[in-house]
């Protein structure tokens, strides 16, 4: 059973080995320029020489005016080496293990008129910047670590996906600030959700929809949709409902939503169990209701703090969320498609109100073949209220 256990979670370390491209990167970074001025920086997820995020603060360095770049990574990275091989910097570096590089400055070592990851392979060989090997695993739980997460002022990093909720607890504990990559779902996560209710997390600048391009190490499977390789030979797969968190303050959470739908109770069902409206897209919250309302959890994406207040979260589930009782559960239902066939999930995941489907419906719909009975489905829900809502008489 050890065995069996040992591969799972090495597989799931596999697929957690995504690397962030360049551009998504430099697109987010653009918008906290002004945090970073004689800041540390801890990137704790990431290979120098593989990781972008290591690239863009080392090269930007100075123009930032940082006043460290700390990264913790392992030798011999699972992807292919597209800069300089760590084992060219230190001749007695050992396959698979990890190291630590702590740059403090950054100049045109090699003289050829510019700064590129060659002058920063020199400064580390010069012993002008640090590259050592750390004493444990290099797991971002490890002592050492985070006695580097104390040291540091911002941590920037893609952490790995399945670790999501221990990662965001560990920064919220040590009070630190951050910009990191996850997914969209996070935002329902019962031990996550209260971080974004109490205004200790937010969504970030520049992913608000679609999906965004990772590299992959060379032995990861390409079977799923979205998969490819690149014009250089690099595998990478195609990630659906990414998005920045972070809990440094930027311009976009300030900005009003304009809102131009007004209330109609016909247009707008209540929930059976919970008094609030459902809104199934963000852009039909209605200006002048001054009650809750049911929202998308994409509504993060345009959330402003001093426009609307998080009441919490609505979803299916086995415990209460937030504060907020749990929609109904409808566990003698089955999920349909509109063609009346079986999707193969129990109802009991779906929730939301007891409005009935016809086949005119778009989406699935739930079915209880006992009863006949057909019950729209609706997925989680924010529940907000509009902190100024417009007079209704207007």
């Amino acid at each position: 059973m050890a065995g069996n256990t040992n591969l799972h979670n090495a597989g799931i370390a596999k697929k957690d080995e995504f690397y962030t491209q360049l551009t998504d990167i430099e697109k987010e970074m653009r918008h906290y320029r002004k945090h970073f001025k004689d800041k540390i920086i801890f990137c704790n997820c990431d290979d120098p020489f593989e990781s972008n995020f290591f690239k863009y603060f080392v090269l930007n360095f100075n123009k930032l005016g940082l006043k460290k770049l700390i990264c913790t990574c392992y030798a011999g990275s699972p992807i292919a080496n597209t800069q300089l091989s760590l084992f060219n910097i230190i001749e007695t570096a050992e396959e698979n293990k990890p190291y630590k590089a702590v740059v403090t400055t950054v100049y045109d070592k090699t003289g050829n008129g510019g700064v590129d990851m060659f002058d920063v392979a020199e400064l580390f060989k010069s012993g002008e910047n640090e590259l050592t090997e750390l004493q444990g695993d290099g797991d971002f739980r490890s002592n050492e670590c985070i006695e580097l997460l104390k040291e540091s002022d911002i941590v920037v990093t893609n952490p790995p996906f399945s670790l999501f909720r221990e990662y965001v607890a560990q920064l919220i504990n040590f009070d630190k600030k951050f910009i990191i990559i996850g997914n969209v779902n996070a935002l329902t996560y019962k031990d996550f959700f209260p971080y974004l209710k109490d205004n200790k997390v937010w969504i970030g600048a520049s992913i608000h929809s679609g999906d965004r391009a990772f590299f992959v190490p060379e032995n990861y499977p390409l079977s799923a949709s979205g998969c490819g390789i690149d014009e250089n030979g690099r595998k990478y797969i195609r990630v659906k409902g990414i998005r920045w968190y972070t809990n440094l303050d930027i311009r976009q959470r300030h900005e009003e939503m304009i809102l131009v739908k007004r209330y109609n109770p016909e247009y707008y069902p209540k929930y059976d169990n919970y008094d609030a409206i459902n809104i199934d897209k963000t852009v039909d919250i209605p200006c002048d209701y001054e009650g809750a309302m049911g929202v998308p959890i994409t509504f993060m994406d345009k959330y402003n703090p001093e426009q609307f207040i998080i009441l919490g979260l609505l979803q299916s589930s086995t415990e209460e969320q937030a504060g907020i009782p749990i929609l109904r559960t409808y566990n003698d239902f089955k999920e349909m498609r509109q063609d009346m066939s079986y999707t193969g999930s129990s109802g009991g995941k779906a929730n939301g109100n007891p409005v009935l489907a016809g086949k005119s419906e778009k989406g699935n719909f739930l079915y209880n073949e006992v009863t006949k009975e057909y019950v729209h489905s609706v997925y989680a829900r924010i529940v907000i209220k509009n902190k100024h809502p417009e007079d209704r008489k207007q």
